[in-house]
């Protein structure tokens, strides 16, 4: 299977799984049968608004149909990490070749060129499909001008299997040496969280646990570090001091 490789702000580097052709069709497919419910209603709303005014409010309607249809993946993607409804059932999600979260930008070069690889003029979708099953990193057109692909959102490397340990320099210098008030499990509940993170992206425990450890130990993050980068500094500054008083 092809991976792509992400490096964390912890230099450990995670493997995942480049979404195969299967898993992006049935994402699609989820995602157009949720459209089809959305016309059979929008079908009977028309019908409504027709009988009960005039035809225009029934064009009304088609046009806000057709506007959630076209800007669907797009607004989606961009709103919910990468995903739509399809991709979040099916576990994949849109990254950066380079491993970093998608830009602005590239959301939008992947929904312009949606017309080359699905549009009706190109074979509705065979040109999606010819290039995912030709391309090293399974990216259709607007992946490769975007400089995307889907991922599945598991990792390979488990991060159970990671090292709880970091190979910190000699010259590293802890700059919360109040981590010495934390012990094993306290260390243990901050990787936990911080592995949660990194596989969900779910940001409320990792300023929920930031608070408390920074209560806990007196320490005021410095101008400049977010709850994150903190939490990281904990886990390393903890894990150097720990080391050197048992050498």
């Amino acid at each position: 299977m092809d991976n792509i490789r992400i490096s964390t702000a912890q230099n450990i580097d995670i493997d995942y799984e480049i979404a195969g052709l299967g898993e992006r069709i049935a994402a699609r497919c989820i995602d157009l049968a949720i459209f089809l419910v959305i016309a059979i209603i929008t079908l009977v709303i028309m019908g409504a608004v027709s009988a009960a005014t005039s035809g225009t409010g029934a064009m009304v309607v088609l046009f806000i149909f057709i506007a959630i249809f076209a800007f669907y993946d797009l607004i989606c993607e961009i709103t919910m990490d990468g995903q739509t409804l399809g991709k979040k059932v099916l576990k994949i999600k849109v990254i950066s070749i380079d491993g970093t979260q998608p830009t602005f930008g590239q959301y939008i070069f992947r929904w312009l060129f949606r017309v080359i690889d699905f549009g009706f003029p190109f074979g509705w979708g065979v040109v999606a499909l010819v290039s995912v099953v030709v391309t090293e990193k399974h990216q259709r057109v607007g992946d490769i001008l975007a400089k995307t692909t889907l991922i599945k959102t598991k990792p390979r490397t488990a991060f159970a299997n990671v090292p709880f340990s970091f190979n910190m320099p000699e010259e590293y210098e802890p700059k919360f040496k109040e981590v010495l008030h934390l012990n094993d499990r306290d260390i243990e509940l901050v990787h936990e969280v911080l592995t949660g993170y990194y596989q969900t992206g779910n940001a409320n425990l990792i300023y929920t646990l930031a608070a408390k450890i920074k209560e806990h130990i007196v320490a005021t993050i410095p101008e400049g570090m977010n709850e994150l980068q903190f939490l990281e500094t904990v886990l390393k500054d903890y894990n150097h001091l720990t080391a050197n008083m048992s050498v």
